[in-house]
């Protein structure tokens, strides 16, 4: 089994261990990685929802760490090590705080809704961006404000968060918030009279290091609630990230930053307005355009064939076009547009016999894409191929 420093040293930033053994790994993006492990090792492998470390033995990148199941921790690296030497290793230390500001900042936060209203934490999981936990119950916006707020005031007081290990035993007299799933020696992260829990993950030392606790938010998930939080420099990042934004919005709306919402929603009923105006005017535009369209129709016995690819009018444009064209007697309308993938709207008049629907199926087996309707009128859209082979396709299909 390997030592893991990690377990009592969390700010184990760098350590000298054995290479016992360098084997050739699973390639990544067709990259050879090598599978190295050492007698002892601080560096934290993905497990109980935290992510594994990453940093340096020697020269050579490791890319990732594995927690194997006979107790051995594999590191995956960038290139080999010579078996039986000792190698400086180094951990991306900027990662791992990282890592030890949301994991503790969870224990806070998991331990306060429980205490606050007995909801449980299910699972928890350390994302690149955020962590989210997952609740046993929903969680309303009143108690969420609630348990950050309890959870920031365990921070602030900068509480120690001490590391012990006891027996199965042991454990079972002790308070613990949930039942550990291991058995044997167990590892307990406490956080002074507030929180008690089994777990592996690396930790700050005091609770004051975790910064900051914030929720940016909740939805609900499998009958219960999954809570999205951030800790520490994630909430510096995420500010900064909203300073920006906030910035650039104002910019261009000259508003404050309280008035931003009203103003947003003000642009958004005034482009709603704007919608109705143009698209009114496309089915204005449309019916003038259908009685041309008529006009230039091919006859076919008692049909009249309308195919055309039409730039600049987007799917309603399109058909209500066509709809107008196919009130004439007789006729049979295909309108693509220009661009590709194309749409295409199909549009019939009872006394031309055509199916619609069937005519755009039969386009879109032959041009890809997806489609569909009724005999009268049918749509689609997604088909590949240039202006000309689309309409020289149509008029095959309704001409013989």
């Amino acid at each position: 089994m390997t030592e893991r420093l990690y377990y009592t040293d969390a700010y184990r930033a760098s350590f000298d261990a054995r290479v016992l053994r360098c084997l050739p790994g699973p390639a990544s993006d067709g990259a050879p990685r090598f599978a190295v492990e050492l007698d002892s090792t601080a560096f934290y492998p993905t497990s109980g929802g935290q992510p594994f470390d990453v940093g340096t033995l020697g020269d050579t990148r490791v890319l990732d760490v594995v927690d194997e199941d006979d107790g051995r921790v594999t590191h995956l690296t960038a290139g080999p090590l010579a078996e039986g030497i000792t190698v400086r290793a180094t951990i991306d230390w900027a990662r791992r705080f990282d890592h030890m500001q949301q994991h503790t900042g969870q224990h806070v936060l998991s331990a306060a809704f429980d205490r606050l209203f007995a909801n449980r934490t299910e699972s928890f999981h350390l994302g690149a961006e955020s962590c989210t936990i997952d609740l046993a119950r929903a969680v309303t916006v009143g108690e969420a404000a609630a348990a950050v707020d309890e959870a920031n005031r365990i921070v602030w007081e900068d509480r120690p968060v001490h590391v012990r290990f006891v027996s199965a035993a042991e454990a079972a007299a002790l308070p613990l918030r949930k039942e550990p799933a291991r058995t044997g020696t167990l590892r307990l992260i406490e956080v002074e009279d507030f929180d008690l829990s089994a777990c592996g993950g690396t930790h700050v030392a005091r609770t004051g290091a975790v910064g900051i606790i914030v929720v940016p938010g909740i939805e609900r998930f499998r009958g219960g609630a999954r809570v999205q939080f951030l800790c520490g420099v994630r909430v510096r990042r995420r500010f900064d990230a909203w300073r920006d934004a906030f910035a650039s919005t104002q910019k261009y709306l000259s508003v404050a930053p309280d008035e931003l919402a009203s103003a947003i929603e003000r642009i958004q009923d005034e482009n709603r307005g704007l919608q109705r105006a143009l698209r009114g005017a496309h089915e204005k535009l449309a019916v003038h355009e259908a009685a041309a369209l008529v006009a230039r129709a091919e006859r076919v016995g008692e049909r009249l064939v309308v195919v055309e690819a039409i730039a600049d009018l987007d799917a309603v444009a399109l058909k209500a076009m066509a709809a107008a064209a196919a009130t004439h007697h007789g006729a049979v309308v295909v309108l693509f547009g220009a661009a590709s993938p194309a749409l295409v709207v199909a549009a019939s008049h009872p006394a031309a016999a055509v199916d619609a629907s069937a005519t755009v199926r039969a386009l879109v087996t032959r041009f890809g894409g997806k489609g569909g309707g009724k005999s009268d009128l049918a749509q689609g859209g997604g088909l590949i191929g240039d202006s000309a082979a689309l309409v020289a396709a149509a008029r095959e299909i309704l001409t013989t």
